[in-house]
């Protein structure tokens, strides 16, 4: 076990799903040979296909103990590459932006497409990235012990003169945030920023986020936004528990506002968002979270003062970024 674990927390009402985190992260990390279709950080609608397509279906993470490896996602399901045809659509009169007809999928293909609830339809975003576990998947089924935990951070790492691009790790991870480069044979991955955070600069993804949804800091400091919003109020869950991964990227569920515009109601009682489908993201907690959530609101729009909305709102970054106590490599 690492001797800390750095974690982030998002708030999901807040994001504006407008990929500045992506691209931060894109321009930063991803941007090499082999890496056209590989985002470290994506931000997909909910519900939806994601990115790669439907990697919530395909398996991976544990059960009852034991790893449970799941599919390999195809080449198709990242998504396909392409440049806009900007010269006809825009001082050509053309209508097709699109290059040509046989593009079927890109990682954000359905974006704010949604679901239907009662004939309303309704979506939000999810931001992902890897989730740092503190049991992860991926390094469990590598058997070329390539996968670590560095154990100042507990942030997961591959090593790249290890590794021999067996894909056992993808297959594991129930997130399938790590990815194969075809042209180097190595898996690669999310890795937390961690030389901008040991020059003492948050991550690319939450420092241009203009949303402010992201908290950066250690789960077991308690000066950080971080410890006291995942085990002080208990208000950020982390994504499909029930692998068994125990992630350290938890989320703030999304909560407000009814669906009905009716604000003399509970949001439980008109959810905007269906209580089983967030169960199922998040696990049968968010129920209790979300009620709570409103709870504070309540308090908060009745003259009274909520230290956990105080918190979310997140205007200053020396709250939202706790990481002042990163080592130096």
């Amino acid at each position: 076990m690492p001797e800390h674990q750095i974690a982030m927390v998002l708030d999901l009402n807040k994001c504006l799903g407008c990929q500045t985190c992506t691209m931060a992260c894109k321009k930063q990390w991803t941007d090499g040979e082999g890496m056209d279709t590989m985002y470290w950080n994506n931000v997909e609608t909910r519900p939806g296909q994601g990115y790669p397509r439907h990697w919530d279906r395909i398996g991976g993470g544990f059960e009852n103990g034991m790893p449970r490896p799941g599919e390999l996602p195809s080449r198709e399901d990242y998504g396909q590459t392409f440049e806009y045809n900007f010269q006809e659509r825009l001082f050509e009169g053309g209508s097709q932006a699109m290059p040509h007809e046989e593009v079927r999928n890109t990682p954000n293909w359905d974006e704010d497409v949604g679901a239907l609830t009662g004939g309303e339809n309704y979506y939000f975003y999810l931001p992902r990235l890897c989730n740092h576990c503190t049991n992860p998947a991926c390094l469990a089924a590598c058997p070329r012990k390539a996968i670590y935990k560095r154990p100042e951070d507990g942030i997961v790492l591959v090593d790249q003169t290890r590794c021999e691009g067996f894909r056992y790790c993808v297959r594991a991870c129930p997130y399938k945030k790590i990815y194969f480069n075809e042209l180097l044979g190595k898996a690669q991955k999310c890795i937390f920023c961690y030389p901008r955070l040991e020059k003492g600069e948050v991550n690319a993804c939450a420092r241009q986020c203009p949303g402010r949804l992201r908290f950066v800091g250690f789960l077991d400091d308690p000066a950080s936004a971080v410890h006291k919003l995942v085990k002080v109020h208990k208000v950020a869950l982390g994504l499909y528990p029930g692998k068994g991964t125990e992630p350290n990227v938890f989320y703030v569920p999304p909560f407000n506002p009814p669906r009905r515009g009716n604000y003399g109601k509970s949001v439980l009682d008109d959810p905007r968002m269906p209580m089983d489908y967030l169960a199922s993201l998040f696990g049968e907690e968010v129920v209790d979270v979300i009620r709570r959530l409103e709870g504070e609101l309540k308090k908060a729009q009745a003259g009274g003062a909520s230290e956990v909305l105080q918190l979310l709102v997140g205007r200053d970054a020396g709250v939202r970024y706790q990481i002042q106590g990163m080592k130096k490599a």
